[in-house]
Order: structure tokens, then sequence, then C-alpha cells
């Protein structure tokens, strides 16, 4: 399991971590049953605190991505890959929401913004 943290992005780390390991079990590189590191473990890797790593794991329980088995860590669960895809696409909503209402603070308009989203997703593949 990959996890690259950017003090720069303007995301707290907890969520960087989350999105993170969404992204690898939505994608299979995680799969069912497969077992995450440590929280210790992870912290330590990262070099952030365990409880940075202990909010984004309870992050992954409650969007029920993974499971905490006590005694024995965290396990991901059978990925409900339209109930995921939801929780996604709720998330970019509210992302296109934010950007729509700084944009109209500043006279961006429905094309302009289409040019700035189709660069961004050219970026993106």
């Amino acid at each position: 399991m990959d996890v690259v943290l950017s003090n720069t992005a303007g995301v707290p780390i907890y969520e960087q971590i989350t999105r993170q390991i969404k992204e690898q079990i939505l994608s299979g590189v995680l799969g069912e049953g497969e077992a995450l590191p440590s929280i210790r473990s992870l912290a330590k890797d990262l070099r952030i605190s365990v409880i940075t790593t202990q909010r984004a794991y309870n992050e992954l329980v409650a969007e029920g991505f993974v499971a905490n088995v006590p005694g024995k860590g965290f396990y991901v669960l059978a990925a409900d890959v339209e109930l995921a895809r939801e929780q996604v696409v709720r998330a970019v909503e509210e992302l296109f929401d934010e950007a729509a209402a700084k944009a109209r603070l500043v006279g961006l308009g429905r094309d302009e913004l289409h040019v700035i989203l189709d660069t961004i997703m050219e970026e993106g593949a």
C-alpha cells in the first residue's frame, strides 16, 4: 500500500490518507480481506502521529471501506462499488458547488469553467 503525503496540498493529512486508501480499494490495488498496515506502523512510515492515522482509519471504517477486527487490525471490506461511486460523485458535486460559487465571485462564465475543467481532465489523463 502506497501513501504519499503533501504538506502543501492544503488538505489535512488524515484526509490525504483516507482518499488514497479509498482510491486503492476502488481501483482494486487493495483487495477484499487484505490487511492494512497497523496504525503505529503506518504512522511511523509516514512520520506522522498515531492520532492522525487513527482518524484516517476511523473515517474508512465509518464509510464502510474497512473493518476493525479487535486485536487483529484493519481489513478491506468487499467493495460495494455502486455505493462507493455514489460517495465519490457526491464529493465531486460538493467541490463543483464550491468552485461555481468562487467562479461567480470573479465573473467566470460557463464556457470558461468548461475550458478549465477540460484542461484539468486532460492533464490528469
